[in-house]
């Protein structure tokens, strides 16, 4: 009984049981929604690892968006080290910064976005949010271990109306909760060995009976990495804890604990990397990260129609660095006055945050058809302390020392309510309307100094901004069998960051009418999946990224000059993105004796060029306008095409993908020539192949290994203009690893 009401509830979107044929409810063509909890067995009976996501999933509705469903175990591939390229490789469009070998880091983005640090996604971890600031500072120094993640969904550009105003939209990693483990105990182990010393140790525990399910697990990882002073150590803990206090009523608890220092061998010159691409100039810079999360979940079904969710979760989070972090033309050298190196820089953030969302989900009767409405309300509260450009010492190892005050000491403090709906309005047989909205009101607070003369304290203006706006939404479905017709439009927008509210009074004035760069999302594609042989995607997308923030010059009556920052202009990202799967061996063959043949290609055709976009900037005595009209975004390759073959044959799974990556530019001037110091020029294409295979031995014994990398394409894919680099930030070389797994 229980495996007949799984496959009702995923039929229609996943069609998990070949040759199904969508279920009929009433003669509507549609399926009742089911209310699935968060963690749910989505791909346990299927050796794929892409899926749509369902129309309802808990208390939220993925209708009408472009969506994915990675399903972890099913991934081939180092997951170890997160291996982006491979976990996402089925996600059309995902650009990659490849340049950290321990995997802590991730950064990814899409359609023309920046990649940095992940910072125009909405990063969860189980449905809250993991980022330092989702809206003064929201890039993700943490990033959960993929070994105890069972999946992660990623909704596009309208997922700002559920999940918040990120023009990306949302990645959320949902990691292994017991809920899927069918006996009270159990014990997971998985060992790996690869290149660079890598060496990685994951052990949990879980299970589950009538009244409770439960997972812990404690991941150390360490490595040399493929540079020279690139070494890592990384340590994370998670534990889960589920109470069934009644048939409708369930109660759960996690806290999650990460810590890692890795060494930072710096940026390179174009000339450094053409000589030697591994070798580091930088043997004093150091970073740490301390992350500790908690987070209560409570789920109450009020009846058969309706359901609510409350989340509350609170951060502490610290990021701390020292180095020295001049540009790679700058050596790092003994000061002939002091016969000592130069001081290093010291750079501390604290982020102390908290939050809750309350989610209500119900059908009801319309047009004599079952209708779907969800709605939800959020807090959050941020505080972020900086204490930058501190005076380091003159040493090697890793500590915080300063040998006077921090001269940028900041408070940055954020609050944020939002109010959202959607709702699916069935019309018809076919076709499906979601029309939506979402009501934000965001507090940010910036005070502090900036600079110590002396003992005289250059402080900022008391930054105050208040404001409040409603980011309106619709997506469709039309179904056409097992496959269907989706359209969505949807508002989003940037929060001014906390990076924006902290001019020097000096030198620089901030715009009084500054405003969040906003715009909005569409996408219109044809999708779905037919028998168990074809799995497809295809669909064109706008992203419109209005009033943009940057800094012009401009120059007083008194003659003087100074750094005006505030709206300068637009951009806009359009294109293609395309996934087709297909087995040849299950159309043709389906009683293939010598096993099957799976066939994918990802592929992502991308414009993104500034529209009115001025830039004032001073050359000498003189201010110089230009403009970047219809100069190419930053950070946008063209291309990105990931294409691949797994070849399964029962207990055997051997996979090799391609990728292929566009050049891209890494300033806006879209400069060609590289500069002296390697931050700005052309970042070149590049093509890239991995291999990897599993085989099980039995349910509780299995090996992974493969080859990233396999001719050794020597490649980037950032130039940074500051952490981690600056300079040229080179990405790994041919590498392996060994992985072997145990259930008991």
């Amino acid at each position: 009984m229980r495996k007949t009401i799984l496959i009702l509830a995923f039929v229609q979107l996943f069609n998990l049981i070949s040759a199904q044929q969508p279920i009929k409810i009433k003669d509507t063509g549609f399926i009742v929604p089911k209310f699935l909890p968060d963690i749910t067995l989505v791909g346990r009976n299927s050796a794929a690892d892409i899926h749509f996501l369902p129309e309802v999933v808990g208390t939220t509705i993925n209708a009408g968006k472009k969506n994915a469903l990675i399903v972890m175990d099913n991934v081939q591939g180092n997951v170890v080290t997160n291996t982006m390229r491979q976990v996402m490789a089925k996600v059309p469009g995902i650009h990659i910064w490849e340049s950290d070998p321990s995997g802590i880091q991730i950064g990814i983005a899409a359609r023309g976005l920046s990649p940095n640090r992940s910072w125009e996604f909405n990063i969860r971890q189980n449905g809250y949010d993991i980022s330092a600031d989702p809206f003064g500072y929201p890039e993700a120094y943490y990033t959960p271990q993929l070994n105890s993640v069972q999946r992660v969904e990623v909704v596009r550009g309208a997922g700002s109306l559920q999940y918040g105003p990120q023009f990306g939209g949302l990645v959320n990693f949902i990691l292994k909760n017991g809920s899927e483990t069918k006996k009270p105990f159990q014990y997971e182990a998985q060992q790996t060995a690869g290149s660079f010393g890598l060496f990685n140790s994951y052990n949990a525990i879980g299970g589950q009976n009538e009244k409770a399910h439960y997972y812990a697990f404690w991941d150390h990882r360490k490595g040399n990495g493929f540079r020279e002073n690139s070494g890592f150590t990384v340590n994370t803990g998670f534990a889960n804890y589920t109470w069934k206090l009644s048939s409708k009523l369930k109660l759960g608890i996690e806290i999650t604990h990460f810590d890692y220092l890795s060494k930072q061998p710096g940026g390179l010159t174009d000339a450094q990397y053409s000589k030697d691409a591994y070798r580091s100039i930088r043997n004093r810079n150091w970073f740490e990260v301390k992350w500790n999360m908690a987070a209560l979940n409570l789920d109450y079904t009020i009846n058969a129609q309706s359901r609510i969710n409350f989340k509350t979760f609170g951060m502490i989070g610290d990021r701390s660095s020292i180095g020295f972090m001049s540009a790679p033309n700058v050596a790092d050298t003994i000061n002939a006055a002091t016969l000592q190196y130069n001081n290093r820089r010291v750079d501390i953030d604290q982020y102390r945050n908290f939050g809750a969302e309350l989610r209500y989900i119900s059908t009801y009767k319309m047009a004599n058809n079952d209708q779907t409405i969800s709605a939800g309300i959020r807090y959050f509260r941020g505080a972020t302390n900086r204490f930058q450009n501190g005076r380091g010492d003159t040493g090697f190892d890793y500590n915080l020392n300063t040998l006077a005050p921090f001269p940028t000491d900041l408070n940055f403090l954020t609050e944020n309510i939002a109010f959202f709906a959607e709702n699916i309005f069935k019309l018809g047989k076919h076709l499906i309307l979601i029309p939506g909205f979402r009501v934000e009101q965001i507090n940010n607070n910036a005070n502090g100094r900036v600079n110590l003369i002396g003992n005289s304290e250059v402080k900022i203006g008391n930054e105050r901004r208040t404001r409040q706006f409603i980011l309106p939404g619709v997506g469709a479905e039309y179904h056409i069998g097992s496959t269907e017709i989706y359209a969505n439009y949807a508002q989003s927008y940037r929060p001014v960051l906390f990076s924006d509210l902290t001019a020097n009074p000096i030198t620089d004035i901030i715009d009084p009418d500054l405003q969040d760069a906003k715009g909005y999302n569409i996408d219109l594609g044809y999708r779905g999946k037919v028998k168990d042989y074809l799995f497809f995607d295809v669909s064109g997308f706008i992203l419109q990224y209005n009033n943009r923030i940057g800094v012009i010059a401009q120059q007083k009556v008194d003659g003087s000059f100074y750094n005006f920052r505030t709206n300068v202009g637009n951009s806009q990202s359009k294109g293609v993105e395309a996934l087709v799967e297909f087995s040849p061996t299950k159309a043709w063959m389906k009683n293939s004796t010598f096993g099957h043949f799976t066939l994918f290609s990802s592929i992502a055709l991308i414009q993104a060029r500034y529209a009115n976009f001025n830039v004032i900037s001073r050359q000498g005595n003189q201010l110089v306008e230009t403009s970047l009209h219809n100069k190419k975004v930053e950070n946008a390759p063209e291309n990105i095409i990931r294409t691949g073959i797994t070849y399964t044959k029962k207990a055997f799974t051997f996979t090799t993908q391609y990728s292929y990556v566009s050049e891209a530019y890494s300033d806006a001037n879209n400069t060609v020539t590289p500069t002296a110091n390697g931050v700005n020029g052309l970042i070149p294409s590049y093509r890239l192949v991995d291999v990897s295979g599993t085989y099980k031995f039995s349910e509780k014994f299995f090996v992974k290994s493969g080859i990233n990398n396999v001719f050794s394409e020597k490649y980037f894919t950032r130039r940074a203009s500051g952490y981690p680099g600056p300079g040229i930030m080179p990405a790994e070389p041919r590498n392996f690893f060994l992985t072997v797994g145990v259930k008991l």
